[in-house]
């Protein structure tokens, strides 16, 4: 893995802040020994997926189902993966959602329960991920304003091991990326659930444990 430093991160963030997200992909797959991309196929998720596939179709898609998603979100989720012609890896909990319902339900945030609940559908899935597939690029559609902690990171940030993180419509809006997903004919839906959320401006777990994991 080539190690990259804060320094070249914070000259990245400056020399494309105003190019297109296909021109930030190309730049870091060319960069990259290993590039992924993670979706959880939330709204605007088809964004990502087709700038990333745009530039390299045979990029490997991490997809961590943690079991909870709503029934208009997995058909979305088929219509992506078909239409972009995806290169699925999906990663579970290792324990069923209806073994879990018995043991723990879903516990509120405020309860001790939530942090083991968050660690079985969304941290061990991902984490087996990361060990399986080892990036030093990751790509996500993490965008200014939606969490405290997204607004402290950027286009270009370092996650947990040096590994380079890529959000290439950091700096869109909805309307913005309605556009993006109007003008590619990508489907949307905005019937999503996660449950280890309860607002959603608060942050899901996976970019706190790799900004924990980086430290």
């Amino acid at each position: 893995m080539i190690k990259i430093t804060e320094a070249t991160v914070a000259g990245l963030n400056i020399k494309f802040r105003s190019e297109m997200p296909s021109a930030i992909i190309k730049w870091a797959i060319d960069f990259a020994e290993k590039a992924i991309v993670t979706t959880n196929f939330r709204p605007y998720e088809a964004a990502i997926l087709h700038a990333c596939v745009s530039v390299n179709p045979d990029i490997d898609v991490i997809w961590c189902d943690t079991g909870y998603n709503t029934s208009n979100t997995y058909k979305c989720a088929d219509k992506i993966i078909q239409q972009l012609r995806l290169n699925i890896d999906l990663y579970v909990p290792k324990k069923s959602t209806a073994y879990r319902d018995v043991q723990l339900g879903i516990p509120a945030v405020d309860d001790e329960k939530h942090a083991e609940f968050t660690h079985q559908v969304k941290l061990e899935p991902f984490g087996r991920a990361m060990k399986n597939h080892q990036p030093d690029v990751w790509f996500t559609n993490l965008r200014k304003g939606q969490t405290a902690l997204r607004n402290s990171l950027d286009i270009f940030s370092l996650g947990n091991d040096g590994m380079l993180k890529v959000s290439p419509f950091y700096h869109y809006s909805d309307e913005e990326l309605d556009a993006y997903m109007n003008e590619h004919g990508l489907p949307n839906e905005f019937k999503y659930y996660d449950p280890t959320k309860a607002l959603e401006n608060r942050e899901c777990g996976l970019h706190v444990q790799a900004k924990a994991d980086k430290s």
